[in-house]
């Protein structure tokens, strides 16, 4: 019987050991660590951040030490793989979670040069304090670079846990279709379908499943604002809008499986489309299949956005171009390498997209199907699998 779905704790040391090779390749004594994704990443420990500073401190020759306030200190005891847990009382108490930090910086022995991905705990919800610089009397040396380059190639635990993510998105999808319905509201609908998905994943999964996210705790699906004409601002945000008959639709729909995330977006129509509803929605099908066919390993991520570019150009349709094909996906919903013109990465085997590019025409609607694909040794995995083609995604009236 299986037992666990998680990122294993082996994994987690090999990907500190990984970091660490790195840093002390270029003369680093180690690296603090105080964003939630990477902490996440490195020692399986998800929190949510506040005032409260959490650091992540990884010594050069592997000593793998948390700061966390008192009242995170029994989780991050039961969750997170490091070989020790210290704590301050409360922010901004005395002594201050500074001290706390620069003590355990001490321990370690992280001077001289430091890695991290911050020079400090970020000002946030009221937070203030010295850099981490200041604290420590080192040089600080920003590491986002290669830790960014380290999370864009997933392992096969990872993708096995996005592919999980994709079958509840699919079945939330499916119910968010099947319940939509010219009268009631992107509210009741969204709410509905993604309730039944997740009780249906617990009923499933729930003794192995954990969402460890800071948004959600089980599948969902829903429109997001983006309904009738709505549907051409691709970031609207929910309006409790009723549904009418023409109406063109863009849907969102994923599921957290112990932190990570995929990707379904469709385009629908209320009712039988019209002759430009079906013209946009084929041309924005065409264009992700462009796509599809350019992400190969070796190439540049800009190559893949420059193709569907060049596409909107030939077809002329550049006057509802918006944004850029697709981003990276994993730990969060957007990371990179971004398949943009402006970005050169090039794409290897193990990385996993989105791939979305959309067309958006104010007074009609806008256009976009989102799938997660993983980068294979030959080209592409589609992961996602819901339909794509239009008469698949009408809404009868």
């Amino acid at each position: 019987m299986q037992t666990s779905i998680a990122i294993a704790a082996d994994e987690h040391r090999a990907r500190c050991e990984a970091l660490l090779e790195r840093l002390r390749g270029d003369g680093l004594t180690g690296a603090v660590l105080f964003d939630p994704y990477y902490v996440l990443y490195y020692v399986g420990f998800a929190f949510a951040p506040t005032e409260r500073p959490i650091a992540l401190v990884l010594g050069a020759e592997g000593h793998r030490a948390l700061v966390v306030p008192r009242l995170e200190l029994e989780h991050a005891q039961a969750n997170a793989t490091v070989d020790r847990v210290e704590h301050y009382s409360e922010y901004p108490g005395e002594p201050r979670a500074e001290t706390v930090l620069a003590s355990t910086l001490e321990s370690i022995e992280l001077e001289d040069k430091i890695g991290a991905d911050q020079d400090g705990y970020p000002w946030i919800l009221g937070y203030r304090g010295p850099t981490l610089g200041e604290l420590s009397g080192a040089t600080v040396v920003r590491i986002v670079e290669q830790i960014e380059q380290q999370m864009a190639v997933k392992s096969e635990a990872e993708v096995a846990l996005i592919r999980e993510s994709v079958r509840w998105g699919n079945l939330a999808h499916r119910l968010l279709q099947r319940y939509t319905r010219v009268g009631i509201t992107e509210t009741e609908v969204s709410h509905r379908a993604s309730d039944e998905a997740t009780f249906a994943l617990l009923d499933a999964i729930g003794p192995i499943y954990r969402a460890q996210s800071f948004f959600s705790s089980g599948a969902h699906a829903g429109y997001r604002g983006q309904i009738g004409r709505n549907s051409a601002i691709p970031h609207a945000l929910a309006g409790n809008i009723s549904f009418e008959a023409g109406d063109v639709l863009v849907t969102g729909a994923s599921a957290p499986v112990w932190g990570y995330l995929s990707e379904l977006e469709r385009t629908m129509v209320v009712g039988e489309p019209t002759t430009e509803q079906r013209r946009m929605f084929g041309h924005m099908k065409t264009m992700q299949e462009v796509a599809f066919e350019a992400i190969r390993p070796g190439t540049r991520c800009s190559d893949v956005d420059t193709a569907v570019r060049s596409y909107f150009g030939e077809h002329d349709l550049m006057a509802y171009w918006r944004h850029h094909t697709g981003h990276a996906i994993g730990l969060r919903y957007h990371e990179g390498p971004f398949l943009d013109t402006g970005d050169s990465t090039e794409i290897r085997a193990g990385m996993v997209f989105t791939v979305e590019p959309g067309l958006y025409a104010p007074e009609l609607g806008g256009f976009r199907h989102s799938d997660t694909v993983l980068v294979t040794d030959s080209g592409i995995e589609i992961l996602t699998y819901y339909p794509r083609d239009l008469e698949s995604l009408i809404i009868p009236v």
